[in-house]
C-alpha cells in the first residue's frame, strides 16, 4: 500500500476512534465488558482535549502524506477536519476545553445510565 493510501487509512480510523471515545459508552448496554476498551479511549480523548496534546495519529498521517509527496497540515485532526464542519472558526483553547468537557459529560451520563440499568437487573 502506498504512503498516501496508508495516510487515508489512518484518517479513516481516526474519526471512528473519536466517535467511539465520545459515544462508545452507549454500546456498554449491549456489551458491558467493552468498558475495558471504551474507558481508555474516552480517557485518552479527554486527556488530548484538556492538555492540548496532539494525538499521535495526526503526526503519523502528516508524515505519511509528506512521504507520498502531499502536504501535511498544522494542528490537530479535530482542528483540521472536524472543526470546519462544526464551527466556522479555528480551534481555540477554549473550544478544545469545551470539547473535552463534552466528552466527560456525555460519558458520565452514559455510564450512569448503564450502571443504573445493570443494578436494576
Amino acid at each position: 500500500m502506498s504512503a498516501s493510501g496508508l495516510a487515508d487509512t489512518v484518517l479513516a480510523l481516526h474519526l471512528p476512534f473519536i466517535v467511539y471515545g465520545v459515544f462508545g459508552a452507549a454500546l456498554l448496554w449491549r456489551w458491558p465488558r467493552g468498558v475495558w476498551l471504551h474507558l481508555p479511549a474516552a480517557l485518552w480523548g479527554v486527556f488530548v482535549e484538556f492538555s492540548g496534546a496532539v494525538c499521535p495519529l495526526t503526526p503519523l498521517e502528516n508524515w505519511l502524506r509528506e512521504k507520498a509527496g502531499a502536504q501535511g497540515y498544522a494542528g490537530s485532526f479535530v482542528g483540521h477536519y472536524l472543526l470546519p464542519l462544526i464551527y466556522p472558526y479555528a480551534l481555540t483553547r477554549e473550544v478544545q476545553v469545551l470539547l473535552g468537557a463534552s466528552v466527560v459529560l456525555v460519558n458520565v451520563l452514559l455510564y450512569a445510565l448503564c450502571l443504573s440499568r445493570h443494578r436494576r437487573r
